[in-house]
């Protein structure tokens, strides 16, 4: 049996190395954490030393030939070769011992770590353990799962105790939040005039536009108008002239740049102007210079692009990648109630630096919207640990 060790920042680090060096039937003997000595002495580092072994593969026919028979006397029998098993004819009796005492460490580490986390954190403290293995749930990438990952360890260490699953859980969740500041949450302060969502088809951008335009006639109490240049659904201009009727709010419909221009005139003495756009597939970047030629952006615009949160996140990053050229203030989720899973949208927000000004979770106008803040996107995200 090869036995190594090895020291690292990390266990992930210290996992990589065991890897490389041993494979990946190693398993681990011991793990503590040392502080190793810096600049003449006077600074000291901690890390963790593994001790980590692997079982040696033997080969057959190499063993065979070095096997030395003994000479058989007058009164033994030739033994039965076909009934002879084959590790008892190959392996000496101190190596089966060995390979006894190697499976009974591998039951060992097994039953130390009945939690189905990955290899890369198998062997944390428990409740680390448990709050990773969520955020793995969740859908959160690895970049991430890093980052929290050496902030738990390093929490966890300096202390000389051990914390309970609510002090973790409650550290993570601080973490969590200071990777996502830096950029704008909240919804719309309604500062510019025009309102604009986009986004591809089906993510509730018309019943999303409702929701806002409703809370600025009825607690900001602002004059508004609705545009359309969703042309290619009657239905769609169907539902927003009923959302209209309701609010006695005026709606146009527009088809070319001329159109939107006269609108605008249209509309001067209004304050709010909300604009629906067509749902289209925005991975194409056809459709998102055919936005450009009916939108005029360089007015005194505010664009959210709308993302459902039941959409692959390949896909909702490919969509945010196509609108590089037309500036993205904010984020809106929708469709937070058909989906257990919320890792996507810390994964975008960390990635893009773009905050989310609302997230949605069912029809309802105007109620089913809320405001967001990275404090309810955390706490939506480990809803599940009771944080």
């Amino acid at each position: 049996m090869k036995v190594q060790k090895f020291i690292a920042s990390n266990m992930i680090e210290a996992m990589k190395k065991i890897r490389q060096e041993l494979g990946e039937n190693a398993v681990i003997l011991n793990s503590k954490q040392i502080s190793t000595a810096r600049m003449f002495g006077l600074l000291k580092k901690k890390q963790i030393e593994v001790i980590a072994a692997v079982e040696p593969q033997p080969k057959m026919k190499d063993v065979r030939v070095k096997e030395k028979r003994k000479p058989l006397s007058r009164t033994e029998k030739k033994p039965n070769v076909r009934n002879q098993s084959l590790t008892s004819s190959v392996y000496p009796a101190d190596e089966k011992e060995l390979n006894n005492q190697i499976e009974e460490l591998k039951d060992m580490v097994q039953k130390l770590s009945e939690h189905s986390s990955p290899d890369e954190y198998k062997y944390y403290p428990i409740p680390v353990q448990t709050f990773l293995d969520h955020l793995r749930k969740q859908g959160i990438n690895g970049m991430i799962m890093g980052e929290i990952n050496a902030k738990l360890l390093n929490d966890w260490r300096s202390e000389n105790r051990e914390k309970t699953e609510q002090e973790v859980y409650q550290s993570g969740f601080q973490h969590l939040k200071e990777l996502l500041a830096g950029v704008e949450y909240g919804g719309s302060q309604f500062q510019k005039k025009f309102i604009n969502l986009v986004g591809p088809t089906g993510v509730g951008k018309t019943t999303t536009l409702a929701k806002m335009a409703a809370q600025a006639v009825l607690e900001k109490r602002k004059k508004i108008a609705f545009i359309t240049t969703d042309t290619y659904r009657i239905a769609a201009i169907e539902q927003l002239k009923t959302y209209s009727s309701i609010l006695n709010v005026p709606v146009e419909v527009v088809y070319k740049r001329e159109d939107f221009q006269k609108a605008i005139k249209k509309f001067t003495d209004y304050d709010l102007v909300f604009i629906d756009t067509a749902g289209r597939n925005y991975r194409e970047l056809q459709y998102i210079e055919e936005l450009k030629k009916v939108i005029d952006f360089s007015q005194d615009i505010e664009t959210f692009l709308t993302l459902s949160l039941t959409m692959k996140e390949g896909d909702l990053a490919d969509i945010i990648q196509s609108f590089d050229d037309i500036k993205v203030d904010q984020f809106i989720f929708t469709k937070l109630d058909e989906t257990a899973t919320y890792g996507s949208m810390i994964n975008l927000i960390f990635r893009n630096r773009i905050g989310v000004a609302y997230v949605t979770d069912g029809q309802d106008v105007p109620d089913d919207i809320q405001k967001a803040s990275a404090e309810t996107i955390v706490k939506r995200l480990l809803k599940g640990l009771g944080v």
